[in-house]
């Protein structure tokens, strides 16, 4: 193979492998603007309802803790979903519904709840690292400020305590812990994930 033929063949294979990046990143764009517009609209949507609710459309669930512990989760329907409240970070000016069940479907729109709730001081969040979901938490500060707003209406305040890495199989020490909130995410590589400890102030 003469030196020619192999040049353009690297040529076409540089191409190639530039091209499939290109797309991988143009795709990835048009998925976190897509979950950040899902989210927006499901937001305001669950605003609304949360404001015009009768007490029957909410439902109670009740479910054990990690020591058997019963705590309470009070759900709205809003698109055939239910939602537990509205998470607020102002440090990113975010307000993200926040579903009531985890699925890999559901993460594609709006953050869930993976388990526990804000009454019983135990609730963890999780979502997509996307933008505007939570790609950026990881830069949370201690002392940053962050809201849940239950469907009912009741307001919790929480302070960022620490931000830490754990891995993946992790799964006990992302639940457990004397925190009130927890919100976590993978890493861009998926290596690890981001956990965000914060405790109730007010």
């Amino acid at each position: 193979m003469s030196r020619t033929v192999f040049g353009r063949i690297l040529i076409a294979i540089g191409t190639l492998l530039l091209i499939g990046a290109l797309s991988l990143y143009l795709y990835n764009r048009y998925d976190a603007d897509r979950a950040a517009t899902a989210s927006t609209e499901i937001e305001e949507k669950l605003s609304d309802a949360m404001l015009s609710a009768a007490t029957s459309e909410y439902s109670l669930e009740v479910e054990e803790d990690e020591n058997g512990e019963p705590y309470s989760v009070i759900t709205l329907t809003v698109d055939e979903n239910g939602y537990i409240g509205i998470l607020s970070i102002p440090s990113y000016g975010l307000e993200l519904p926040v579903l009531s069940e985890w699925s890999y479907q559901g993460l594609k729109n709006s953050p869930a709840r993976y388990t526990g709730s804000a009454s019983a001081g135990n609730l963890v969040i999780c979502a997509h690292n996307y933008e505007r979901h939570f790609g950026n938490i990881k830069n949370l500060s201690a002392g940053a400020s962050i809201t849940f707003t239950d469907v009912t209406g009741m307001v919790y305040e929480y302070e960022v305590t620490e931000v830490e890495a754990v891995e993946p199989t992790a799964i006990s020490e992302m639940i457990t812990g004397d925190w009130d909130l927890t919100l976590f995410t993978c890493t861009r590589s998926g290596q690890a994930r981001v956990a965000v400890r914060c405790k109730l102030v007010s």
